[in-house]
C-alpha cells in the first residue's frame, strides 16, 4: 500500500468520525488535535479504527508522539512493513 493510500484511508476515518470537518483541507503537516477541534477522545476513536483498518496495533505510550495527519500516516506505514 502507498502512503497516499494510507494517508486517504486516514483522512476518510476522520471524515466518518467527524463529518463536519468534510470543509477543512487536511494535509500532511496538519495538526489533528488542534487544527481541527478533535479532542483526546475524538483521536484514540480515529487511532482504534485505523488499527482495526489496517491490522495493526500502535502501542499507546506512542500515541501522544503522533501530532500531525503525517504522523499517524508513519507510524501506519512503519507497521505495515
Amino acid at each position: 500500500m502507498s502512503r497516499q493510500e494510507i494517508i486517504e484511508q486516514i483522512k476518510r476515518v476522520i471524515l466518518d468520525c467527524f463529518p463536519d470537518m468534510e470543509a477543512a483541507e487536511l494535509r500532511e503537516d496538519s495538526v489533528i488535535n488542534t487544527e481541527t477541534a478533535i479532542d483526546s477522545m475524538g483521536f484514540v476513536l480515529i487511532i482504534c479504527k485505523l488499527e482495526a483498518i489496517f491490522g495493526i496495533k500502535i502501542p499507546e505510550r506512542q500515541w501522544q508522539r503522533l501530532q500531525t495527519l503525517g504522523d499517524v500516516a508513519d507510524a501506519i506505514e512503519k507497521r505495515l512493513k
